[in-house]
């Protein structure tokens, strides 16, 4: 076997434990015993010091010194630029330290999660102080004297930094508040009102998914507190939550959740189990879940289907047509919860995270600060306060778990989705027709050959130029918000 063969049969194994450890993760969120939390965490550090072992391994650098570059063709050397990205940052990082990082943010996790039902921030804050300081650690150990946050930035989106992401978010951001001004001074479209039973929506739930192309063959929706999607290949699956009084909650979680499977389910069947056999960045992951969920499945054509299945499922529930119900899937409201956020102020909930963990990982801002400084920010961009810690600080779960660097990557997904959907729409001129049948083939399949299918095969803004034809840009997201709601509030 050649050096680039052998190094691709190890990754094949090193992928597919991965795929065990990330099983983990899903389990404990969807069905594990409560009480099997602190042998969880050790199973987790187990397996990342296993997988850690396998990333360092001085085998994989020995086979990436033999390997010449310019005798593979162009996915030989995604594959490799992958292997190789990833053993000198693991390298950069202790052992202990990975597994340390394991253990304390899967026993974080839990407590965070009765911190959030007990509304007990304090409860909360020593164990955060672990997290933070274990991730400022690996930071400091990635960047090498760099910046710590462009350090951790780079784990989800690769060649991507803060201040690239602070230029396009003040770039955004008048727009976006005066569009929300203007909207909130609007007469809005009428809520909706009632009771929807959990199980109707679950069984309509699993249609939505069906539309959107979602295999279930190849996985399955389960309940959870914060739905994720899970997986890769040919196990990819979902999860959703339910209440009775907001019914959208679950549909558009679905649909979310949807997009990121339809990516990893999309992904060309010759990469599985390698490294490009998943999606490139977590902002390019976003930006299925967002058009999927926004473009597609808010849009005036398939609400219109939609509103036809509610009624059918749910009977009369007071949206008199299918014109009013377009309205009130796209109310723009007051709210604290981020992925109930509409599109207008969504970006807004993820500028406050972006400016207050850069400041955790940089040191500006102090761990036992962090609820004050959380309160009074989202005072200043919304206008009202925080009214407890499950709306506020406590909501997310991205903090308990590490994810520092994830947050802006919401925000850049809608800005690629921005430009998939304005290339779409040129090149399926017919769209909306086909999609106020409930039939999003056409979208889902222009997806899935321009962008889905090649995996990480390109670095993030060459995917997106890849099946747009233009380099990645806010325009296309804030024209396309500007005149959506410009129509809905007649502004």
């Amino acid at each position: 076997m050649s050096a680039y063969e052998q190094l691709m049969a190890f990754s094949h194994t090193t992928e597919a434990l991965g795929q065990v450890a990330g099983r983990l993760g899903w389990d404990q969120e969807a069905i594990m015993p409560e009480g099997a939390a602190p042998q969880r965490a050790e199973e987790m550090a187990a397996m990342e010091s296993v997988l850690h072992a396998r990333r360092t391994d001085p085998k994989v650098g020995n086979w990436l010194a033999e390997i010449d570059p310019a005798q593979l063709d162009e996915v030989g050397r995604a594959q490799l630029r992958h292997i190789e990205k990833s053993f000198e940052r693991t390298s950069k990082v202790p052992a202990d330290l990975a597994a340390e990082i394991a253990k304390v943010t899967s026993r974080a996790q839990g407590i965070w999660a009765q911190a959030r039902s007990d509304e007990d921030v304090a409860a909360f804050l020593p164990t955060l102080k672990e997290v933070v300081s274990l991730k400022r650690q690996e930071g400091q150990a990635l960047a090498a004297g760099g910046d710590v946050y462009d350090a951790m930035i780079d784990d989800y989106e690769p060649e991507m930094t803060a201040a690239e992401i602070a230029a396009m978010f003040d770039a955004m951001r008048p727009r976006l508040v005066a569009l929300r001004a203007a909207v909130l001074a609007a007469e809005a479209p009428a809520k909706l009102s009632g009771t929807f039973a959990s199980d109707k929506q679950m069984a309509l739930t699993a249609k939505l998914a069906k539309s959107f192309g979602y295999d279930f063959d190849h996985g399955r929706i389960d309940c959870v507190t914060h739905p994720f999607c899970s997986g890769s290949g040919l196990d990819v699956r979902i999860t959703t939550r339910t209440s009775e009084s907001d019914p959208f909650n679950c549909f558009y979680s679905t649909i979310h959740e949807v997009g990121h499977a339809a990516y990893e389910q999309g992904i060309h069947r010759d990469y599985l189990l390698t490294p490009i056999g998943h999606g490139v960045s977590m902002g390019v992951h976003e930006s299925q879940s967002r058009i999927y969920e926004n473009q597609l499945g808010r849009g005036r054509a398939y609400t219109g289907w939609l509103y036809e299945q509610m009624k059918a499922e749910f009977g009369d529930f007071g949206i008199a047509d299918a014109e009013a119900f377009y309205g009130t899937v796209n109310r723009v409201n007051d709210g604290y919860i981020r992925t109930e956020a509409d599109e207008v102020q969504y970006n807004l909930h993820i500028m406050l995270r972006f400016d207050l963990e850069r400041a955790l990982m940089q040191g500006d801002l102090a761990v036992d600060d962090l609820e004050a400084a959380w309160n009074d920010r989202f005072a200043a961009d919304f206008g009202y306060a925080v009214d407890k810690p499950s709306n506020g600080v406590l909501q997310d779960v991205h903090w308990s778990v590490g994810l520092f660097g994830y947050f802006p990557t919401y925000s850049l997904g809608n800005v690629y989705a921005g430009c998939l959907n304005e290339a779409l729409r040129r090149a399926v001129p017919d769209l909306d027709a086909q999609l106020a049948q409930g039939d999003t083939s056409a979208a889902t399949g222009w997806l899935r050959e321009n962008l889905q299918q090649h995996g990480g095969l390109r670095e993030p803004a060459a995917t997106i130029a890849h099946a747009t034809g233009a380099a990645p840009s806010g325009e296309p997201l804030l024209a396309y918000l500007e005149e959506k709601f410009g129509d809905i509030y007649k502004l």
